[in-house]
């Protein structure tokens, strides 16, 4: 059986995507891509920027088209946004590119790894805690139901946690054995 040459991370912001998923793509020798980056290389706009002119509607348009190009890509960790999973067709296009694993961080975590970044536009201006809360409370369903392997990443060394994927995937017969 051929198995898909591409890895999907989903989670919250501030649960190591980009950092773990540099980690993944280097072990499988593979490419690493953040779907938020891609959308600002596109558009010459940061996300802040583009939530203001476009509004989040706007956004989330420009981040379905760009996981879908990507979601094509062979040998590749793709890193998506934190709300990627809110719309079904991402969803059933992640599913379908090959396994989906949702690094998951307590409320906590994401409090303390977010700081006061003003590059996270559903946290500016408002109760950070708060909207955290509420934003894992909708989207962690959604997030396991994407997903072929949940794991906490709270306390977890980046790398560690990279080689614990990697293995639990290959274990299951959801990654090629070879390396590249």
């Amino acid at each position: 059986m051929d198995l898909a040459r591409r890895l999907l991370l989903v989670g919250p912001m501030g649960a190591g995507k980009s950092t773990v998923g540099r980690h993944l793509a280097s072990l499988l020798g593979w490419q690493f891509v953040d779907s938020d980056h891609v959308i600002e290389e596109r558009t010459g706009a940061d996300i802040p920027w583009i939530f203001e002119l476009e509004g989040e509607k706007g956004f989330r348009d420009r981040e379905q088209q760009t996981i879908a190009d990507l979601s094509a890509w062979d040998a590749v960790v793709l890193a998506t946004g934190g709300g990627a999973v809110m719309r079904e067709q991402n969803r059933l296009v992640m599913k379908a590119a090959g396994p989906v694993v949702y690094l998951r961080a307590t409320v906590r975590e994401q409090f303390r790894r977010t700081g006061y970044n003003d590059k996270r536009p559903l946290l500016m201006g408002r109760n950070r805690h708060g909207v955290l809360q509420d934003l894992m409370r909708i989207r962690d369903p959604l997030y396991r139901d994407v997903a072929d392997l949940v794991v906490a990443t709270e306390g977890k060394n980046a790398r560690k946690l990279a080689e614990e994927v990697v293995r639990t995937l290959r274990e299951r017969a959801l990654l090629p054995m070879d390396l590249n």
